[in-house]
């Protein structure tokens, strides 16, 4: 956020600055343009922002949902981990309005089920998004509902609140 990692100093290794080993999806508001963006990046460094003191970015794999044609593939180069296997999923999905979802599976599913889901069930036009970690990591705790996930202790949190 900001230019300053998640933990630990910028450029330092486990500090959140790298995707881990490749170029990955990274979902990227842009406050100065006040755009949402999904941008494959190697590290903070390559993120493309108006202003690198109002941003924040968070690593994932890019889900193409406007690429039916390309999804696939850029998942594979991405390294998305046990996309054919029903696990726990999540992800982060923006409209063309810039509303913002966190998604968070209670069943297990493929990426591919997970995708599709998100494209039958997300509002609006211009979707696109990222894949996060997932499996037992996949935890949500809000109202509506909480999900445990494996009960893993989970580093990094999103919170989402309404912009009313």
């Amino acid at each position: 956020m900001n230019d300053a990692p998640a933990a630990g100093a910028r450029g330092a290794y486990g500090s959140g600055w790298f995707n881990a080993k490749y170029a990955r999806g990274t979902l990227v508001w842009d406050g100065a343009a006040d755009k949402l963006s999904v941008q494959v990046v190697s590290s903070g460094d390559d993120i493309a922002v108006a202003d690198r003191s109002r941003y924040w970015a968070q690593g994932g794999i890019s889900m193409n949902l406007q690429r039916e044609d390309k999804w696939a593939a850029a998942a594979e180069a991405e390294h998305l981990p046990f996309a054919a296997d029903k696990r726990l999923r999540s992800g982060l999905v923006y409209n063309a309005d810039g509303q913002l979802w966190l998604l968070v599976t209670d069943t297990l599913c493929t990426a591919a089920d997970f995708r599709s889901a998100v494209l039958q069930s997300v509002p609006g036009a211009g979707l696109e998004g990222i894949f996060l970690d997932g499996d037992g990591s996949s935890q949500m705790n809000a109202d509506e509902a909480v999900l445990p996930g494996d009960s893993r202790p989970v580093v990094q949190m999103i919170a989402l609140r309404s912009g009313e």
